[in-house]
């Protein structure tokens, strides 16, 4: 595989690398608009079991502002995204509706002439791959574990979970701050916190690249961190990983309080920062699994794979059933 070698005892995975040997080589094209339009990423997860937030509207023209107006006064509380948009640029978390416009997590307002100003950006396709005119899906807020609230700051925490072949390699916990606006984006100023894959506790925490050890609105430790439902959050994983037909993907779950782990979205092109949340290498974790000739089919059985795999024990006894590789 090409940078594989090159890249060192570090076992970094670089950007050039995961474009050609895993993103050129295991995901078909085709494929990718089944997890770059979230309508049919959702369309999918319900078919492979998975919980999704609801669905309360889709935006597609400027002339539906008063339906949008309508949908806000309904819920109060809500996320309007772009459907085809990735790094989390555009989103609008809304907390609650007031007299003269939204209410944010943060509590302040944005009036009325500034959402719909962003609406129009929104369907403009802005915030969108390739910059075509999109809809926007006006969805359920997910409403955080009780268990993040000294870690999450006015939004929403969710697990990346690296996926190759249907078995999950690496793990991170995104945790909103203030200075991210309460978006779990590490760009935006959030914090990562890599995730033992084998226990689901949290390890080390990094915010722009620099180690951190407690949240800076709540000094509150970002590691060793328990995350709930770890085994389903890696079963979930597994599942959606193969049932979407991508051999290399991110999964973004969010662990709600009611509905439990609920996906959030795919990514076909998953960064590489979760690296240095983990201070670890994926080549290793990678090298094995693209070694092997068949993949279980069972979800579960992948996930023991992958806690072994972790712990760098031989994957080989796992090879009972097969999965259809992506690359195929």
């Amino acid at each position: 595989m090409r940078g594989i070698t090159s890249l060192g005892r570090a076992g970094v995975l670089g950007m050039n690398a995961r474009n050609l040997d895993f993103i050129a080589e295991y995901n078909k094209r085709a494929l990718y608009p089944l997890v770059d339009d979230k309508i049919t990423t959702k369309e999918l997860a319900i078919e492979a079991g998975v919980t999704v937030p609801e669905l309360y509207g889709v935006i597609e023209f400027t002339g539906q502002w008063e339906q949008f107006v309508d949908i806000a006064n309904k819920r109060q509380s809500f996320v309007a995204k772009p459907a085809k948009g990735s790094g989390g640029g555009g989103i609008m978390v809304i907390g609650g509706v007031a007299k003269g416009g939204l209410r944010k997590m943060s509590g302040a307002i944005i009036p009325w002439q500034d959402v719909r100003f962003q609406l129009n950006n929104l369907l403009s396709g802005m915030y969108s791959m390739g910059g075509s005119s999109d809809s926007v899906l006006i969805e359920e807020r997910l409403k955080p574990h009780s268990i993040f609230k000294d870690l999450a700051f006015g939004g929403v925490p969710d697990v990346r979970v690296i996926v190759f072949r249907g078995v999950p390699v690496m793990a991170m916990l995104r945790l909103p701050t203030a200075e991210s606006d309460g978006k779990a984006n590490l760009h935006m100023g959030g914090i990562g916190a890599g995730i033992d894959l084998a226990t689901g506790v949290t390890t080390r925490g990094v915010q722009h690249n620099e180690l951190v050890e407690h949240h800076p609105d709540f000094e509150t430790e970002v590691t060793g961190f328990e995350v709930p439902g770890w085994d389903e959050i890696l079963e979930l994983s597994a599942r959606l990983g193969a049932h979407i037909g991508l051999g290399y993907v991110g999964v973004d779950i969010v662990i709600d309080e009611v509905k439990g782990p609920t996906l959030l979205e795919l990514n076909a092109r998953p960064g590489i920062a979760i690296q240095t949340a983990n201070l670890r290498g994926l080549v290793p974790l990678l090298e094995p699994i693209h070694a092997l000739d068949s993949i279980p089919d069972d979800p579960i059985a992948r996930v023991a794979m992958a806690k072994a795999n972790w712990r760098g024990q031989p994957l080989e006894p796992f090879q009972i059933g097969t999965l259809a590789d992506a690359s195929d």
